[in-house]
């Protein structure tokens, strides 16, 4: 009977940071191949009850399958026609808002002018001088624009082949994760699966319903400060809003400019950031728990650093996909025994179970 060495530390941990950056280099390098796929997983994770109901009807599979995601691009055709209309009226009124902004320009040269020693023709040279530093970063700008905008082609190319494929074989890919562990482990990864399934439907019906309660609260404060394209800084702050922390700092940003350059009080621009602020105030408080609801609840920490890591690996999609995939992580740590330090890392509070962890809890120095 051979005794197995228990494995050293520091070699655990070398064993983590090679997989996690071997992880990072796959999600950085294939994220054109992996991105679509996990969109149209969290998609079919949110159509799935829907095709158990129908399934439940007694109807024909394909047509269980075909009928959710025909429906849903419906949907997604109604809203992208909405949103393009928006951004035509908005688009078709640039000009008189180029010499709004020229005129606050000038207006303001002249402020800093009468208030320090720098004459106009100086001002003008540093900002000619910045605008030349940053023309070859705009060109990039312009690049991963378009790369953008190429990448949303292809995810509604790719994602309702996918979506209808992994809902079509979700019991081969579900027998398929619960075969790969040996047979004492089964229930736990059924479970996993289960439950991994259930926050992916709360997380993508929440922000849905968190999404259109933001836009009517945003609409509702802007129609009765009385600015101009209310309807459509309303719809951009509610987007924005979908990537975490980030986006309302360039909601914030954007709608108050643009009010700034279409307005003739400039009282509005403080009422449009009173309002965001009201807005993201009631979001964080009460919103927020609509995304995962309380079964797995994610500290402000560790959703801060998923979200610039997806950003800085994936970019905005990546930055979108950070909270699901820190969701579903905590499951699978809160049920390995193993890993279950790590879920607890990533958790609001630890509340400590046994006497034993209530001793060590107490005789850290650092709580």
């Amino acid at each position: 009977m051979s005794i197995q060495t228990p494995v050293p530390l520091y070699q655990k941990f070398a064993l983590n940071l090679i997989s996690l950056t071997l992880l990072g280099v796959l999600l950085h390098q294939g994220k054109s191949i992996i991105l679509p796929i996990l969109f149209s997983i969290l998609l079919a994770t949110m159509l799935l009850p829907t095709v158990r109901y129908l399934a439940n009807k007694k109807l024909p599979v394909v047509l269980t399958i075909i009928l959710p995601i025909f429906i849903t691009l419906i949907l997604a055709t109604a809203i992208l026609f909405f949103i393009s209309n928006q951004i035509m009226g908005f688009v078709d009124d640039l000009p008189g808002l180029r010499e709004r902004l020229n005129s606050i320009s000038d207006s303001f040269q002249m402020w800093f002018k009468e208030n320090t020693s720098i004459t106009i023709r100086k001002q003008d040279q540093y900002i000619n001088e910045t605008l030349t530093n940053l023309k070859d970063g705009s060109l990039n700008y312009v690049g991963a624009t378009i790369n953008s905008l190429t990448d949303v082609l292809s995810y509604a190319a790719l994602m309702p082949i996918c979506t209808f494929l992994i809902l079509y074989y979700r019991s081969n890919i579900a027998f398929f994760f619960v075969s790969i562990f040996q047979s004492s482990s089964k229930t736990d990864v059924a479970g996993i699966l289960a439950e991994s399934t259930t926050i992916s439907q709360k997380y993508l019906i929440g922000l849905l319903l968190e999404t259109l309660i933001v836009f009517g609260m945003n609409t509702a404060g802007f129609l009765l400060i009385g600015i101009k394209y209310a309807i459509f800084l309303a719809l951009v702050a509610a987007l924005l809003n979908l990537i975490p922390y980030v986006g309302i700092l360039v909601a914030n940003l954007l709608c108050m400019f643009i009010t700034l350059i279409s307005s003739t009080e400039m009282s509005d621009v403080l009422w449009v950031g009173i309002t965001l602020a009201i807005v993201q105030v009631w979001d964080n408080n009460f919103g927020m728990t609509l995304i995962v609801g309380n079964r797995v609840r994610i500290n402000g920490l560790v959703t801060i650093i998923g979200v610039l890591i997806g950003g800085a690996l994936c970019g905005i999609p990546g930055m979108f996909l950070a909270i699901p995939g820190l969701a579903v992580l905590k499951v699978i740590f809160d049920k390995v025994p193993n890993l279950q330090p790590w879920g607890l890392l990533m958790g609001d509070k630890h509340k400590a179970q046994t006497q034993q962890e209530k001793l060590l809890m107490d005789n850290l120095p650092i709580v």
